[in-house]
């Protein structure tokens, strides 16, 4: 009972928000104007749930002219840096918490940090291995990141912690603002994504392990920094996902051969693999009310079933993507201008496939979801945050980026000699 004891209160400490807000002065951060006393008024009626900038704002607008311990008459303050957070389209969020920051160089790089747990990373970072690198690397890549985001996600529906509060926290970030926070699935992805790397390239690639270690250990901590700094999770969240992430490898790991291999071989794998997607989708939408996360949810569901399929497809046509046993291990020592630039050009050209394949299914999905169930289609933001519009919509579009990523891109390069 002791060790329960400490243990909470432990929890409670590593959960404290103005723990976040110290590193993030360290950092040298600061909220807008009216900041400090927001804070201390705030701090005797209570946290905010998920950090709402209210507090601050009213401050601002009551005309605190010393906030950010500023004294009248005194050295003026170093220079800052003043920037926004990022907004996002469907959300309430309006992303008016003005911050200031004296680090640039911190600022890019912890942004640098969250960048890697985001799509623009995904549809940039598994098209290239697999295109580039190694598509039987990739593949497996694709099938623990999937398992690991989607049991964070719904790991977050079902715990239901908000976001830290602000103030004390700056709100460096407000996209991801309206899903709970324990545990952070960005801090999981950038556990998950460089371990797995590590697990399964080493003695198949020809690199120095202490590199593997190092490269694993700078890109986890990153991320997982990135999120204290960005204000969106506090050091109990993020410690979670790590612990989390690991649990997921160490059971996902050792059947990742068998379900790749059955992904390629079965002959009713695609079947199975769609329904069963589609059934996770089902069940995490029913977890809680609207949020990001269910999409995000539905999005990671469709990309890994259409990968699968995708990976199917190719076996059963020949098309093969993995290099040949003979080749083994791989080495990067074989990389000349003229491979370079051809792994340049591939990247280029199928990127924008898979954007035009996203743009054009989102086009499509949507206003026919909404005819289907008969849902205004007005509104679009309004819509997309109903269950029948969402998960069809999320499901289909990255289902067919996926399944691009595999099958129609690897065969556009076959036709036009880039493979």
């Amino acid at each position: 009972m002791a060790f329960c004891r400490r243990l909470a209160r432990l929890a409670a400490h590593l959960q404290d928000p103005r723990k976040v807000a110290a590193f993030q002065r360290l950092c040298g951060v600061e909220g807008p104007s009216g900041w400090a006393d927001a804070e201390q008024r705030e701090g005797a009626r209570g946290p905010v749930a998920n950090g709402g900038p209210a507090a601050a704002e009213r401050a601002a607008e009551q005309g605190h002219p010393t906030g950010n311990g500023t004294v009248p008459g005194g050295a003026p303050p170093p220079r800052q840096w003043r920037r926004r957070p990022r907004r996002n389209s469907l959300t309430e969020e309006d992303g008016s918490q003005e911050f200031s920051t004296r680090s640039r160089f911190l600022y890019y790089l912890f942004s640098l940090g969250t960048e890697l747990g985001n799509e623009l990373f995904y549809i940039l970072f598994f098209p290239f291995c697999i295109w580039n690198l190694d598509a039987w690397l990739g593949r497996r890549l694709i099938i623990i990141w999937v398992w690991v985001m989607y049991l964070g996600q719904c790991t977050k529906d079902v715990i239901r912690w908000p976001r830290p509060a602000s103030p004390p926290v700056v709100k460096l970030e407000v996209f991801y603002n309206s899903e709970y926070s324990m545990p952070s699935t960005h801090a999981m992805s950038g556990t998950a994504i460089p371990l797995a790397l590590l697990l399964l390239s080493y003695g198949r690639w020809q690199y120095p392990l202490m590199f593997g270690l190092i490269l694993a250990f700078c890109w986890c901590s990153l991320v997982c920094c990135s999120r204290i700094y960005m204000g969106m999770h506090s050091i109990l969240d993020v410690i979670a996902g790590f612990l989390y992430a690991i649990l997921i490898l160490v059971v996902f790991h050792p059947v990742v051969d068998l379900i790749d291999n059955f992904n390629l071989t079965y002959k009713y794998a695609p079947l199975i693999i769609i329904s069963l997607h589609l059934a996770l989708g089902i069940f995490s939408f029913t977890l809680d009310t609207w949020s990001t996360s269910r999409g995000d949810t539905a999005q990671i569901l469709g990309c890994g079933a259409g990968v699968a399929c995708g990976s199917h497809v190719n076996y059963i046509m020949g098309l093969k993507l993995d290099p040949p046993p003979d080749t083994l291990p791989l080495s990067l020592s074989s990389l000349t201008v003229t491979v370079f630039g051809k792994a340049i050009l591939r990247l280029l050209i199928g990127v924008i496939v898979l954007l035009l394949t996203k743009v054009a299914m989102k086009k499509a999905t949507i206003p026919l979801a909404c005819k289907i169930f008969r849902i205004p289609h007005e509104d679009v933001r309004k819509a997309r945050q109903r269950m029948e519009v969402e998960l069809p919509y999320r499901y289909i579009t990255y289902g067919m980026v996926g399944f691009s990523l595999m099958f129609i891109v690897p065969c556009l390069f076959h036709f036009i000699g880039l493979s």
